[in-house]
């Protein structure tokens, strides 16, 4: 996993501690750390108060909500089966904390379609949103000049720019009626894509990171030798349990300083808040990357530990789940060499 030392092996690696894992097999551990969040300070910014709190406080709640059930949601069926969430109106994905929100509810809600659209873009297309349908939020940064004088701390700025987070709601079209849409077409067994396993390694072949080495019986991420460490896959009880595991490992590699620069040199210990953090980026990372080959990652291995420490990180820091999410998103990005196209809010 990340940020503790391995004892077996260089200081500097991120990884699950040894002594956390059972003997025999290696289960796959936690993989460590969705409309368009940009790149300006999502370390500083703060939304506007909305009823109950911060706009931050809408997304963090329902992520709350979750952890304390016991459930990492980033770890449930929705990574294997969800397509990714799109605006009907516009035909463009939504990214970021956006794109994990909207495709956690699709799935938990048994939503069909990945369209979504707000409550007038429903009217405005002849349809209607059935009575008593709730909607989800979508989040997004709302730009100003930036005034010398705003300092509160609804707002962040950069430059001549000020940064207000807001929300709006939408609807899936599974919840409305009269709406004319494309239908979810099933996939054909005959592709590629019906194999995930064949897509995970295309996803790991494409990426021009770091060297991937098969040793020890913890994976981990070496940045100062820019190596991934990885047991034999007969090691795991399943395909797909490497591979989230290797996903994992590779997000962390994205922080490297020649890469995307998260500042992960110096190995947190485990359990702090900076190695949840970083926990939080590789596995939303790995979520990710999962979606994209169609697996979903198995169970983690003393979940509980890691549930706290995620639960600590999120009740301290209403923003570190929309900040983990964009640049998780931006890290998956990177390994799948995809340039990203201007997404949603």
């Amino acid at each position: 996993m990340n940020s503790q030392p391995n004892k077996n092996s260089n200081p500097s690696a991120t990884t699950t501690p040894c002594n956390l894992l059972p003997p025999g097999p290696v289960p796959a551990p936690a993989p460590r750390q969705a409309g368009d969040i940009p790149d300006p300070p999502l370390s500083a910014a703060v939304g506007p108060k909305a009823k109950g709190g911060t706009v931050f406080d809408v997304v963090t709640d329902k992520i709350i909500s979750l952890l304390e059930q016991g459930t990492a949601p980033w770890r449930a069926d929705w990574v294997r089966a969800a397509k990714r969430p799109m605006s009907l109106a516009t035909g463009k994905p939504y990214r970021g904390i956006n794109h994990f929100l909207l495709a956690m509810i699709s799935q938990m809600s048994g939503y069909p379609s990945p369209y979504w659209l707000t409550f007038k873009q429903v009217g405005e297309r002849g349809g209607k949103v059935r009575k008593g349908q709730k909607g989800s939020p979508c989040f997004f940064w709302k730009v100003y000049d930036a005034d010398p004088g705003d300092r509160n701390e609804d707002t962040a700025t950069e430059g001549k720019k000020r940064f207000v987070a807001r929300y709006y709601t939408v609807f899936n079209v599974a919840q409305c009626d009269g709406l004319e849409f494309p239908q979810p077409v099933l996939p054909d067994p005959s592709t590629s894509g019906a194999n995930p396993i064949a897509e995970a390694e295309k996803i790991v072949a494409g990426y021009h990171g770091p060297s991937i080495e098969t040793k020890g019986l913890c994976p981990c991420y070496l940045p100062l030798t820019d190596t991934v460490e990885m047991p034999e896959r007969n090691m795991f009880f399943t395909p797909e349990g490497y591979y989230a595991t290797l996903f994992h490992e590779l997000v962390h590699s994205t922080g490297h300083a020649s890469r995307l620069e998260r500042d992960i040199e110096q190995p947190a210990p485990f359990g702090s808040p900076d190695y949840s953090r970083e926990e939080l980026v590789a596995e939303l990372g790995a979520a990710f990357l999962s979606s994209e080959a169609g697996i979903a990652p198995p169970v983690i291995e003393n979940q509980a530990a890691y549930l706290a420490g995620w639960l600590k990180v999120l009740k301290t820091d209403r923003r570190a789940i929309v900040t983990a999410a964009a640049q998780a998103e931006k890290a998956a990005d990177l390994i799948l060499g995809r340039v990203p196209v201007e997404g949603l809010n």
